[in-house]
């Protein structure tokens, strides 16, 4: 299997153990912070759609997912302190655009080329991820990251251990 194709097919999978994790947790829950300093679930969620957004269209030199207005300022760093659950978003939608933006990065990274996956990564990226073909293959670790930061609000919260 060419690696676009792996790793498009990797990018539509993931959504799943997101959605697995989250699945029986509410709203109130993933607003909680499984440590004082910890971000909470749904402002991870925000943040993981806007980093996906921000790295796949520089990578594209286009708007591959475009994001709702206002968006990535709600999910900025700086607002990663916000505990007024108003603010941070719905589960329900968070996951819904999540998996409609994998879905549109999983169809752009299965049109890459080997030679474009091989190309350069946006200047601001390139430090740490060289190629198109590193950052593509961040996402997935990326969102494995968060997840595994959910499981810790998971056993906070007494719920089953998935993984």
């Amino acid at each position: 299997m060419p690696q676009n194709e792996l790793l498009s097919d990797v990018l539509r999978r993931d959504v799943g153990f997101l959605q697995m994790t989250v699945s029986d947790m509410s709203d109130g829950e993933l607003a909680q912070r499984p440590v004082p300093g910890a971000n909470t679930a749904l402002w991870q969620l925000g943040h993981l759609i806007t980093a996906d957004a921000h790295m796949v269209n520089a990578c594209a030199g286009r708007t591959v997912v475009e994001l709702p207005a206002g968006f990535a300022d709600r999910y900025a760093k700086s607002k990663a302190v916000e505990n007024d659950p108003s603010k941070l978003g719905k589960k329900a939608e968070l996951l819904a655009l999540f998996e409609a933006n994998r879905k549109k990065i999983a169809d752009w990274v299965g049109t890459l080329s080997a030679n474009d996956m091989a190309k350069p990564a946006p200047e601001n990226l390139r430090s740490f991820l060289p190629t198109v073909g590193h950052v593509g293959l961040l996402l997935p670790g990326h969102l494995n990251m968060h997840i595994g930061q959910i499981q810790v609000l998971r056993r906070k919260l007494g719920k089953p251990v998935m993984f």
